[in-house]
């Protein structure tokens, strides 16, 4: 990638205002990381940081409104006229490292703080008043030839902070960047190293990788390097075991639908990836028959080891619990509302989403699917009776009908929401009140 001497990469006006009240209060800046990297390659950019030979204090001085968020680090939030939050940090350079984080002091220059850069790529280095790019480690070239090396030695730059492996193997999928060989052997002998990460930082990569558009690039960058083995043995069991099903490896098969997921539910996209993780742990000869509920404990169980919120476990596990029990195009609406009992109506849509997903991994048509999925909701705006709660009559009728508290009394109320399942035009209070007393003779 050739570039000019002076270039405008198009950054909000708000980075070039920072950058010149910086200049014009003495000190140096450049905008640096993703933003001037996804502007180098073409892509929208995401957030625009900027680099100072300013100290925090002085930043702080310049500008009214700020925010210390990394203070110790060198970094201030300076909140620009549009709303948003600008990182500003001082060149820095490192003095020891620890293998996730870093003892660093402030330095004068920006070549010492691009030297302590990963990748070359996010080490190039962009003036906003004067258009000057500084690219010591030709970040921009290896951009343009499709590859993604380490600043520097690469087992020192894994050593520094194992998530490195992490962040290339995203920056490889989203780029389509093929990884240097010396860099490939480092990332791969660290593999091993990397439960030492926190669950934290692991389960925030993951969430990156499933944000891109095509997530498995990525994954199976993750599988080829001996992360996946490492961090997710529960899908690295899912390798090379056939779906006779149809659905070939289970692994591909698995990365395939969560490509096929729509992007900005990050959650589903993950449900997606282990739907079928059951399947890796299933004995030979059951025919995966069990894979659903196994998947979901699998699920549950990878999940909390990553600490995910409660939320998003309990979604992602209702979701692998359910998917493989889907009621067909043929199935009669007291079916659906059965159905719709058991999965509740706020999973519905995910359901037929993620198998509509599954359904296109395969390459199988998904129209039986989609029919389904149009009775399901219009059997649900027909507001059925799914809870007890639901009932035309509770607790109150049934004790005036002479029914005491007690455990026929819930089992009453169960059977009166089984006969509206099937005819919900029996939910009146008359109605029910007469068979409540039938049921009570019983």
């Amino acid at each position: 990638m050739s570039i000019p001497e002076r270039v405008d990469l198009g950054a909000p006006p708000e980075v070039y205002r920072i950058a010149r009240r910086l200049q014009s209060a003495g000190f140096d800046a450049w905008a640096v990381g993703g933003g001037v990297r996804d502007a180098l390659a073409g892509n929208p950019p995401g957030d625009w940081d900027l680099t100072t030979s300013a100290r925090p204090g002085d930043v702080r001085a310049i500008f009214r409104r700020t925010v210390p968020i990394g203070i110790e680090h060198g970094t201030i939030g300076v909140l620009g006229k549009d709303g948003k939050l600008y990182e500003v940090t001082t060149f820095r350079r490192d003095v020891e490292t620890f293998g996730r984080k870093a003892r660093v002091a402030f330095s004068d220059t920006l070549e010492e703080d691009l030297e302590r850069r990963d990748f070359t790529i996010n080490a190039v280095a962009w003036h906003p008043t004067t258009g000057e790019v500084r690219d010591p480690h030709g970040g921009a070239a290896d951009l343009r030839d499709g590859v993604l090396r380490t600043v520097g030695d690469p087992e020192a730059r894994f050593k520094e902070d194992r998530l490195r492996v992490l962040r290339a193997l995203r920056f490889a999928g989203r780029f389509s960047l093929g990884i240097d060989p010396r860099t490939w052997a480092a990332m791969r002998a660290s593999a091993a190293e990397l439960g030492a990460l926190s669950a934290e930082r692991v389960r925030e990569e993951l969430y990156k990788v499933l944000a891109l558009r095509q997530p498995s690039a990525a994954l199976r960058l993750y599988r080829d390097s001996g992360v996946l083995a490492s961090l997710y043995p529960e899908l690295e069991a899912c390798v090379g075991v056939d779906d006779p099903g149809g659905g070939g490896e289970v692994w591909s098969h698995l990365i395939e639908a969560t490509d096929a997921t729509a992007r900005g539910d990050t959650p589903l996209r993950l449900a997606a990836l282990v739907h079928d993780v059951g399947k890796g742990a299933a004995q030979p000869g059951d025919g995966f028959a069990e894979h659903a509920g196994v998947g979901a404990a699998l699920a549950r169980e990878m999940l909390r080891r990553l600490k995910a919120s409660n939320a998003d476990t309990d979604r992602v596990v209702h979701l692998v619990a359910q998917h493989a029990d889907l009621p067909g195009e043929r199935a009669s609406d007291a079916d659906f509302r059965r159905w719709l009992r058991r999965v509740g109506p706020s999973h519905y849509r995910d359901l037929f989403r993620l198998r509509i997903a599954d359904c296109r991994a395969r390459h199988a048509d998904a129209q039986a699917l989609l029919a389904s999925y149009r009775t399901a909701h219009r059997v649900l705006s027909e507001r059925p009776p799914l809870d007890i709660g639901d009932l035309a009559i509770g607790g109150a009728e049934l004790r005036a009908l002479g029914i005491p508290p007690g455990p026929r009394f819930g089992e009453i109320l169960r059977q009166l929401l089984e006969r509206v399942t099937e005819d919900p035009s029996l939910n009146t209070p008359e109605r029910l009140a007469e068979l409540a007393v039938e049921m009570k003779g019983e």
